[in-house]
């Protein structure tokens, strides 16, 4: 604390030191869609076998609901993750002869 003196008045001045802080604010890293097209050449039990083996957290029931929207609405949504896992899949998907692409989530 100092003391100023201003005319006939003296005026206390106190001065605060603030330590400044970093901090780091992490962003979740952007998801990606992996998409399964239709075709006319694959059977449906060959895309619900690919799907399973491709990408092992699906169930059954849900590489069938997958493989039937693909079919009947031309494209579907096979999973949501980060860039690096959904080329993974997409790859593998490929090379079970499906056709698959990617593409930014919204």
């Amino acid at each position: 604390m100092s003391v100023v003196r201003e005319g006939e008045q003296t005026v206390a001045v106190e001065t605060i030191e603030r330590q400044s802080t970093t901090s780091t604010i992490r962003k979740p890293a952007p998801r990606y869609r992996v998409l399964l097209h239709n075709d006319d050449f694959n059977t449906m039990e060959h895309v619900v076998e690919s799907l399973l083996k491709v990408v092992p957290s699906l169930t059954m029931p849900q590489a069938v609901d997958i493989m039937m929207q693909a079919h009947s609405a031309g494209v579907a949504v096979v999973i949501v993750c980060e860039l690096e896992h959904a080329e993974f899949y997409c790859e593998g998907l490929q090379s079970q002869g499906l056709t698959s692409s990617i593409e930014p989530e919204e």
